[in-house]
Parts: C-alpha cells; sequence; structure tokens
C-alpha cells in the first residue's frame, strides 16, 4: 500500500469512488455515497483544501492503484454546513476555544477489508502532517469502533457527545485534538 497526498484536481477525478469507500466503510447503500459527492466535490474547493489517498500497490495489498481509502479536510469557517451545526450545539466558550481557525476533518475511510492495518492512522498523520491550523475538529458516529480507537490513540478529546446531525438517526461525538499530534510511538 502506498499514500499519496491528493491536489485538489486529483481529488475532484476519484472522488466518485472515495465516496464509494465512504458508503463503504460508513455502512450506508451506495446510493448515500453517490448523493454525498456533490457536497465531496464542493469541498474540494474551500480554503486550505488538502486530501491524501492509500492506494493498492499490487504487490500483496490491494489491485495497482486500486483506492483503500482516503481523507480530506479543509479550514472551517462560518457559513458553512458542519461548522455552524456544531457552533450551535456547542458551547459559546467551547466553539470559541475550538472552532476559530481550525481544520475541518471532513472525511477519514478505509475500506472494511482494509481496515486494521495501519492504513487510517498513516492517512490521518499524512493528512494532519504541516497544518498551520491549531486544532484539528471531527465527527464521527458513537460506539467502540475502529474509528473511535484512531481518534483516542492520538489526542482527540470530546467537545461534543450524542449529537444528531439531520439527515442521520445514529449519535455522533465530535471530537477536537490540538496540533502537531502527539507523538504516539506506534
Amino acid at each position: 500500500m502506498k499514500i499519496v497526498r491528493w491536489t485538489p484536481a486529483e481529488a475532484r477525478e476519484r472522488m466518485a469512488e472515495a465516496m464509494s469507500v465512504y458508503a463503504e466503510a460508513m455502512g450506508y447503500p451506495p446510493e448515500a455515497g453517490q448523493h454525498r459527492a456533490g457536497f465531496a466535490l464542493a469541498h474540494t474547493r474551500r480554503p486550505q483544501f488538502r486530501a491524501v489517498a492509500a492506494l493498492g500497490d499490487g504487490d500483496g495489498v490491494g489491485e495497482p492503484d486500486e483506492l483503500l481509502g482516503f481523507g480530506y479536510g479543509y479550514q472551517t469557517a462560518p457559513g458553512q454546513w458542519w461548522h455552524d451545526q456544531v457552533r450551535a450545539a456547542l458551547s459559546t466558550a467551547v466553539a470559541e476555544e475550538w472552532l476559530r481557525g481550525s481544520f475541518e476533518l471532513s472525511e477519514l475511510h478505509v475500506r472494511p477489508a482494509y481496515q486494521g492495518r495501519g492504513a487510517g492512522r498513516v492517512l490521518l498523520e499524512t493528512l494532519l502532517d504541516g497544518l498551520p491550523q491549531p486544532a484539528v475538529l471531527l465527527s464521527t458516529p458513537e460506539g467502540d469502533t475502529r474509528a473511535w480507537h484512531l481518534y483516542r490513540a492520538v489526542g482527540f478529546v470530546d467537545l461534543l457527545r450524542h449529537h444528531l446531525f439531520p439527515g442521520d438517526s445514529r449519535p455522533f461525538a465530535v471530537l477536537g485534538v490540538r496540533l502537531p499530534l502527539a507523538a504516539t510511538g506506534a
């Protein structure tokens, strides 16, 4: 497996494929990924967008250039759907401390067949390496998942628990971490 950084243009070229990975990893029907693709394409034009991908190497892990996982994010700001949803749910003090000037980790997904091999951690670390923002925020479904364990292992803390976003009946946690990530030794 190889990890690559995508330019916004490269992310747009492979976004339909990335959104199929998203749907598979989240346990959503395939059409949910197709629906999300339009929003994801718009995200590639947001300030300080950056993306990474885990690709098969054809040498034991996936087929050559097969998309095994991906992650992306951008600077969060008022007027963005996720930012405004989270801002409305947080206390004023927490919102001021964490939201202003932060990086929103919008998506980080690995195909279930390739989870548990370290791809998620490498994608996350590569995506966040060298970010100019002081902190990273994300939302993830509540539960004992690999994603949850990864975020905790690299230092993410609770900002909001059991939040319901419109359009999804599952409760989500909103997590944050200060940058740079602490060395985890793994």
